[in-house]
């Protein structure tokens, strides 16, 4: 879904997952900056839009996902992961009920997936899935914006910001008046210095919610049975996740920022010694230069030396070992 904020002055285009909005529009700095004062906006129109309207959507929706939903109120944000049968991260979901509609937000190309297993569980429940990537674009307004939220968009206000399911033929408009554009890296170097998680960047096929510090934030430990939670129960009571997310600041003096799977080794006596996990996302920083989130052993010391591919390292606690 290419966005039409790509024909903008200075619009570069973003590659990878992000492929269809704009990496920026000629200023990274400058644009990380005027986010963390409340001002502009971001393009996240590549991502997917899935909604969930019907008279059983917040129970049934209970039962599948690890958030306790069943009486979220309208107008409430949160968030859900959608696991394996092993408790493995399939699906992230950034989601608001309206009154009448459960409005999710997913990652770019995983709404067809997801709508997929949705409709395989509806069984004699009265909810009506639907994917609404072609007309609506996700918004996001960094947090402390001032501007204006058209009426009847569906709305998510987090501490972050907020995002709203704005109609695809609006955005142009709703852009023009409500600049400036900030592009998806100053976006993702936020969200790095936040210690933020996103699917498919901070996770793999065997990532479980305790290693990437979604435990209250996505999964609810206090609800009833849904798939994988045998697995989530296990690791919190025995607290010993295999892996855990780590904030690295990195030297400043590289060029390159590592490439995500960059091997994490300890570093001894100045040189590369055994491999202790891999580079998730690496980012720069208005303020903080380059950073990094990363996925190493649980045992690894907190005080360790590190280094990213060659790149010295600092570590930060994220999710305790």
């Amino acid at each position: 879904m290419k966005s039409p904020l790509l024909s903008r002055p200075g619009a570069v285009p973003a590659e990878g997952r992000d492929e269809g909005v704009a990496a920026h529009y000629g200023d990274l700095f400058r644009e990380q900056r005027a986010l963390a004062d409340g001002k502009g906006l971001v393009d996240l129109g590549h991502r997917g839009v899935v909604t969930v309207s019907g008279e059983d959507r917040l129970s049934w929706l209970h039962l599948l996902l690890t958030q306790h939903v069943s009486e979220l109120p309208a107008g409430h944000a949160t968030e859900a992961l959608v696991l394996s049968a092993n408790g493995h991260i399939e699906h992230a979901l950034y989601l608001v009920d309206d009154g009448a509609t459960v409005w999710a937000h997913v990652e770019p190309g995983t709404q067809e997936a997801l709508i997929g297993y949705l409709e395989s569980m509806k069984f004699f429940y009265r909810v009506e899935v639907a994917d609404r990537t072609d007309d609506f674009a996700v918004v996001h307004l960094p947090a402390g914006s001032i501007a204006e939220v058209p009426e009847g968009v569906a709305v998510r206000e987090t501490p972050h910001g907020r995002d709203l399911f704005l109609p695809r033929a609006d955005l142009e408009a709703y852009a023009e008046a409500h600049g400036p554009l900030a592009g998806i890296w100053a976006y993702e170097a936020l969200r790095v210095e936040a210690h933020r998680p996103r699917l498919g960047f901070e996770t793999d096929h065997r990532t479980i919610p305790h290693e990437i510090g979604l435990i209250g934030t996505a999964v609810h430990l206090q609800k009833g049975c849904y798939r994988g939670q045998e697995t989530v129960a296990r690791v919190h009571n025995l607290g010993k996740p295999p892996r855990r997310l780590v904030f690295l600041h990195l030297d400043g003096s590289e060029v390159h920022l590592p490439a995500p799977g960059t091997p994490v080794r300890l570093k001894e006596d100045g040189e590369e010694g055994r491999q202790l996990g891999f580079v998730t996302t690496a980012v720069r920083h208005h303020e903080l230069g380059p950073i990094a989130l990363a996925l190493v052993k649980r045992n690894v010391p907190v005080d360790a030396d590190l280094l990213a591919g060659g790149t010295a390292a600092a570590q930060e606690v994220v999710v305790e070992p």
